[in-house]
């Protein structure tokens, strides 16, 4: 596709709508090969499209009446995929939507000073304070995201900057609105991705207005409305005439042009309406960032913007870019138990209202013979003849091989998509053991697991590519709300905090989280370990509290105070008795011994006054012995009190060396020496 215009890339990366600098003819040749490009695509998957409608109509039950084998023959649809359905969404919901704190920020890196720590702290905060309140659509979306999810297979997102509303979007699109060609790999590798915007005449003047969107022509198709709207599944009429009602089909799609002729394709985004093919916009889906260069400054390649994330349920065998869901897994199984259902109810239908042929020969009136309770009919003929000229048809009561047949199915769907009755809620049975059912729930859930990792895959895509829009769009600093141990309180993050310079944190979905089930059946395998006094038993209550999610733990893990019993306060009083009886004791015997002290006293004086020499230096050695010994005893007493040794037995042990230490000080003082050995009070004597 050759153009005349040419624009340089300074132009290419400050305009707000390149389609506004481009000559007419460029325009509509865009315009025709977007378009054409939006066709193939459609063409690409229009039999996934058709299996599509046929996978709601089963998941919404949709009713249409029937005319064979006969008008107004039973058809009953069996909620199979709209059980898997529910089933999952419940367990889904709880498991990737918990509590307060949806986004946990990575630190990339080292961090040896623990900044990058407080800053993912920061921003996992920051972020969840976004998704819950700032976004307030964001949750109920993700609620309808996980419900559609398992029909259909895929889901997608679109994450940009609202400059009206002047915080982040991420809002959900089915699958039916995002045409990718069914062959890509991805969606970083898709050569298009449209997006099928229907808007209001207001809404497309808004934007002509605001200078976003070209004023041109537009064109509306009323049949193309009505293949949208689908009676049997949403019970809405289609619109019959052409309006000012009818909403414009604009396309926005995400491709690659050569605006600048040098030969290579550059990312754009290009809005156009689907049924005059007339360019509204065109604008630039890279940065000046996203330009990689070559070691002499020629263009490399250019990195495009992603703003849709693919939310993938089981991934295709085939390899397409549409995954697979219960639509795929439970439709056929689905379509057979109805059938099996129908052809029962028709046969009971047969069986219980009886028809048949009647003898020309019987002479009753003509019309329908219908019979009420207690009724009896005149015919002109005997009783014999009625019997010989009324056949009824040979019909036979509903097939028990159908009905066994009809079970079989039942039972393959549930077990396909894990919809047991112990996984809906119901009790097995009362002699189950509680290890036996956590093990079938745990057994049961292995096939979420690896679903719920690919959806955490998915958000922390969606979460990154809001960091990106918080590197741009967020304010210098900015205060927002958490909720913090049941109170809301002031927080406020930073630009620098997300840095994408050096990327030091990047926001990502919690893998680890589980569902109520596993938390519950991790806990109760530390039971023994508790029970044995293995573990901590404070802590294993605590989790445990946890993992049933009681209300107000911390009250129930504080225990009120536990009051002696009669033997603790006996003993108590006892040994109080025995300290303060104890405590009398060593005031008498340092009473004693101040007074054995001052007759030792008293002797050195008078032997300082009678005796010279030797001796009297043997009396003071003798004293300091007596000071020494003194001192000991004072010090273990204080040793005894410091350690708190409160045990009676030891007690009486103390007691009973001190008064052989009494003892020893008496019989000194009674032979009149200090040594105890009394060869010098023979002296003195």
């Amino acid at each position: 596709m050759k153009l005349r215009t040419r624009l340089n890339l300074n132009k290419i990366l400050s305009s707000a709508n390149l389609a506004e600098k481009m000559h007419e003819d460029d325009l509509c040749k865009i315009g025709n090969y977007c378009h054409d490009g939006y066709e193939v695509d459609l063409g690409s998957r229009e039999g996934w499209e058709e299996n599509l409608d046929e996978w709601m109509e089963l998941a919404m039950q949709a009713t249409e009446e029937k005319t064979f084998p006969w008008p107004g023959a039973a058809n009953i649809k069996y909620p199979l995929i709209t059980t898997a359905a529910m089933q999952f969404s419940a367990r889904a919901y709880a498991a990737l939507l918990p509590g307060m704190n949806l986004v946990k920020g990575r630190v990339i890196g080292e961090d040896e000073t623990g900044e990058k720590h407080e800053t993912a702290i920061r921003v996992g905060k920051h972020m969840s304070y976004q998704l819950l309140e700032e976004m307030e659509d964001w949750e109920e979306q993700m609620d309808r995201l996980l419900f559609s999810l398992p029909i259909v297979g895929c889901m997608f997102k679109k994450s940009y900057f609202d400059a009206i509303k002047g915080h982040n979007v991420s809002e959900m699109i089915y699958p039916k609105e995002l045409v990718v060609n069914y062959f890509a790999k991805s969606l970083e590798d898709a050569e298009r991705i449209s997006h099928s915007l229907y808007m209001s005449e207001n809404d497309v003047y808004e934007r002509q207005s605001a200078g976003l969107y070209l004023d041109v022509e537009l064109e509306k198709n009323l049949d193309e409305v009505q293949e949208r709207v689908s009676e049997e599944i949403t019970g809405v009429e289609k619109p019959r005439k052409q309006d000012c009602t009818l909403p414009y089909n604009i396309i926005e799609q995400h491709t690659w042009l050569d605006l600048d002729g040098d030969g290579y394709k550059e990312p754009y985004i290009v809005t156009f309406d689907y049924n005059s093919k007339n360019v509204l916009r065109i604008v630039a889906r890279f940065t000046e960032k996203d330009i990689s260069y070559t070691d002499t400054q020629d263009l490399q390649s250019i990195k495009a913007m992603q703003y849709f994330t693919k939310f993938s349920f089981i991934p295709s065998p085939d390899g397409s870019f549409y995954d697979i869901g219960f639509g795929v897994l439970l439709g056929p199984i689905n379509d057979t138990i109805n059938t099996l259902i129908n052809q029962l109810i028709d046969a009971g239908t047969l069986s219980n209202l009886q028809s048949g042929f009647i003898s020309n020969g019987i002479r009753i009136k003509g019309g329908d013979k219908n019979f009420t309770p207690g009724e009896w009919k005149v015919a002109n003929s005997s009783g014999d003849d009625l019997r010989k000229g009324l056949v009824p048809l040979p019909v036979r009561e509903p097939s028990q091989v159908l009905f066994s047949l009809l079970g079989m199915m039942i039972q393959s769907g549930e077990r396909l998509s894990s919809v047991t009755e112990i996984m809906t809620g119901d009790v097995p049975g009362q002699n189950t053991k509680a290890t036996v059912a956590m093990a079938a729930i745990e057994q049961g859930m292995k096939v979420f697991s690896s679903i719920y990792k690919r959806i955490h895959r998915s958000l922390s895509k969606e979460y990154k590519k809001l960091f990106f829009l918080n590197s741009i769009y967020m304010d210098e600093e900015q205060y927002f709300t958490v909720l913090d141990v049941g109170q809301e309180v002031a927080a406020q993050i930073k630009l620098t905090d997300y840095d994408i310079k050096s990327l030091n944190v990047i926001p990502a979905s919690d893998p680890t989280i589980a569902t109520e089930e596993q938390k519950l059946m991790k806990v109760q395998a530390l039971g023994e370990l508790a029970a044995a006094g293995l573990v901590n038993p404070q802590e294993y209550a605590k989790r445990y509290l946890d993992a049933t999610e009681q209300p107000d733990p911390a009250a129930l893990l504080e225990l009120p105070q536990k009051g002696p019993s009669p033997d603790e306060i006996k003993l108590e009083w006892e040994k109080e008795q025995f300290y303060a009886d104890l405590e009398i004791r060593k005031q008498e015997l340092d009473l004693e011994a101040m007074k054995i002290r001052a007759e030792a006293i008293k002797l050195i004086a008078d032997a300082e006054a009678a005796e010279e020499g030797t001796q009297i230096d043997i009396y003071k050695q003798h004293l300091s012995v007596l000071d020494a010994e003194d001192d000991l005893a004072r010090k273990e007493e204080l040793h005894r009190q410091q350690m708190g040794q409160k045990d009676a037995a030891f007690a009486q042990q103390q007691r009973q060396k001190e008064q052989l230490a009494q003892q020893r000080l008496q019989q000194q003082a009674a032979t009149g020496g200090v040594d105890g050995s009394g060869a010098e009070g023979g002296r003195r004597g």
